[in-house]
């Protein structure tokens, strides 16, 4: 365990006995009162990523701080592939669809149980993430709903997993078909260099990685969008500005509301893909603090 002086938090890593192996997870617990525990999964394209980078470490912290223990998830990553090749396409080995969502739902399965003795009723952890690791997090809520959650090496397993009780999403991955975008995104889609853009075919291509292959996905886990969406929690969407993959936060914000779930949507004006990565930009505060607003909120437990 390591305490900082500098901002009083207690962080401790837990290696768990998850459905495909050891699964690390880093806990962030605040020195004072706790109000509400969040289950996070950084983002990365499903190929990159880790628990120090900003969008997982730096968003950890700051929520700790303002009084919500934070459970940061290390899935696994599917192999690397440059998906912004046209000629790209994916291997044959390697981890794909299912693991990275069955790992992100056990890890929620351990937070809320009585084992991980974190300080946190069941019934006051959301469930999270950032850009692929939005995806995650919204497969992970669906299987949690579903009751399709792999508990076999899980210490004192419940019956049954409690759904989350909010979830939180930054500029997720939502769709395995990016929808198209409006007139007010496609003009500033248009504008971005091409190292910030996200085209059809390199979502095409990051999506069959992910899968495994370039065909339809056949499990509702894999993308939520499109999905039957019933029974999910409130849900807070940040959304960046200038970003091609908006159209599916946008697009999953209105589905939820079509499937009678609350949401809050919110575009964080000025901010690229991947804003929470980037701890300079203003951007990144201010969604920062709606997500602890959120978070500190009581929100009714989903029927």
């Amino acid at each position: 365990m390591t305490t900082t002086a500098a901002d009083q938090l207690r962080v401790r890593d837990h290696v768990l006995a998850g459905p495909h192996g050891d699964l690390r997870v880093r806990v962030y617990r605040p020195a004072g009162a706790t109000v509400a525990g969040l289950v996070w999964a950084h983002g990365g394209a499903f190929v990159h990523g880790d628990l120090d980078m900003p969008e997982a470490d730096g968003v950890a912290r700051s929520l700790a701080a303002a009084g919500v223990v934070v459970v940061s998830v290390e899935y696994r990553l599917v192999p690397p592939i440059d998906y912004r090749d046209p000629q790209a396409v994916p291997g044959a080995d390697g981890v794909r669809f299912p693991v990275p969502s069955e790992e992100v739902a056990f890890a929620f399965a351990w937070a809320t149980g009585a084992a991980a003795d974190l300080g946190v009723p069941a019934d006051r952890w959301s469930l999270g993430g950032a850009s692929a690791g939005g995806d995650l997090a919204a497969g992970a809520a669906l299987r949690l709903r579903d009751g399709a959650v792999p508990l076999g090496t899980l210490v004192d397993a419940p019956s049954r997993v409690p759904t989350p009780s909010t979830l939180v999403l930054a500029y997720p991955v939502t769709h395995q078909v990016l929808p198209a975008p409006s007139a007010e995104l496609a003009a500033k889609i248009a504008a971005l260099p091409p190292e910030r853009n996200f085209p059809p075919a390199a979502v095409r291509a990051m999506h069959a990685n992910y899968l495994g292959h370039d065909g339809a996905a056949t499990s509702p886990y894999a993308f939520p969008g499109g999905q039957d969406l019933t029974g999910l929690p409130p849900t807070l969407i940040v959304n960046s500005d200038h970003d091609a993959l908006r159209s599916g936060g946008e697009a999953f914000a209105a589905e939820l509301r079509a499937a009678g779930v609350d949401v809050v949507v919110v575009r964080e004006d000025d901010t690229f893909h991947g804003h929470l990565n980037q701890p300079e930009d203003p951007g990144c505060a201010r969604t920062l603090a709606r997500f602890a607003a959120w978070l500190t909120t009581a929100h009714e437990p989903p029927r």
